[in-house]
């Protein structure tokens, strides 16, 4: 009954779900290879393959809706609803999703990558250190005296940042 009744607009889901899949496919192939081109390591690009993807779900949860018959005054409420309870929970940790976004722009902006020994020129905490890693909300940045220091996605993009060295970490006869 369900198959009959739905027959047209689960053909148009079918089409749709198959687009959307190719499209996250060639999405998934363009961010991994720019992440090589530009030397970042894969777990960041692993993270923003799952941006992408959450927001290629998203786009398919809204365009099924209107496949099935939901009007756009219906769908209207409710994502404003949604998003102003969002907006009220969020505005607590706005700077998680501050540093994330920012994460999101290092990706594919960023010029200094995981082994370079850069100066961040803050006047408060002046850092020279060399990148570990580079995650969603942080960077792991290791000072001269072995010290590990997070710092936060935002504030890098908010600061001048001088390149010290490339490629600083010193690999020596030991490593793998």
């Amino acid at each position: 009954m369900f198959l009959e009744t739905y027959q047209s607009e689960l053909i148009i889901s079918t089409f749709l779900l198959i687009l959307l899949f190719i499209i996250r496919a060639i999405a998934h192939t363009l961010i991994k290879k720019l992440g090589r081109k530009s030397g970042i390591n894969d777990a960041r690009i692993q993270l923003i393959c799952r941006y992408t993807t959450v927001t290629i779900f998203s786009i398919w949860l809204l365009l099924e809706a209107f496949i099935f018959g939901a009007e756009f005054k219906d769908l209207a409420l409710v994502f404003s609803s949604v998003f102003a309870i969002m907006g009220i929970a969020l505005f607590a940790i706005w700077s998680i999703l501050s540093n994330i976004t920012s994460g999101v722009i290092m990706f594919f902006s960023f010029p200094y990558k995981v082994g370079d020994k850069i100066q961040i020129h803050d006047k408060d905490f002046p850092v020279e250190a060399i990148i570990e890693d580079i995650r969603a909300f942080h960077l792991h940045l290791r000072l001269d005296n072995g010290d590990l220091v997070t710092y936060p996605n935002n504030l890098i993009l908010q600061k001048a940042v001088t390149l010290v060295e490339k490629d600083a970490i010193d690999d020596g006869p030991d490593a793998i």
